[in-house]
């Protein structure tokens, strides 16, 4: 009895070290596959949700802004009394420059 429970000690010792053996090369294999997920990610360009939630910020602010100075110049514009549009008169042309006359050649005598 006492060789059989040598026995059965003997095996669950190998099964922990076994388990313990499996456990590192998962842990391991985490490790790497980690590690080549962050260099595919990397290569493409992604934002960090840090950066992401930085410009949803960004864009959340200038929405509000937008609005509020929507806001200001339907005041003004309700506030300015209406004037009649004014009828424009047409820009003249510019004249070209007149061209100087040339010279003539001295004579000779």
């Amino acid at each position: 009895m006492q060789t059989r429970n040598k026995i059965l000690d003997d095996i669950s010792q190998l099964m922990t070290n076994a388990m313990g053996v499996a456990q590192g090369a998962r842990e391991e294999a985490e490790t790497a596959m980690k590690g080549l997920i962050d260099r595919w990610l990397a290569d493409r360009d992604f934002v960090t949700r840090e950066e992401f939630e930085a410009v949803r910020a960004m864009a959340q602010k200038a929405r509000e802004e937008n609005a509020a100075l929507a806001a200001r110049l339907q005041a003004l514009e309700e506030a300015t009394p209406a004037r009649p549009a004014v009828k424009s008169k047409p820009v003249p042309k510019p004249r070209a420059a007149p061209r100087p006359k040339p010279k003539a050649a001295p004579k000779k005598g």
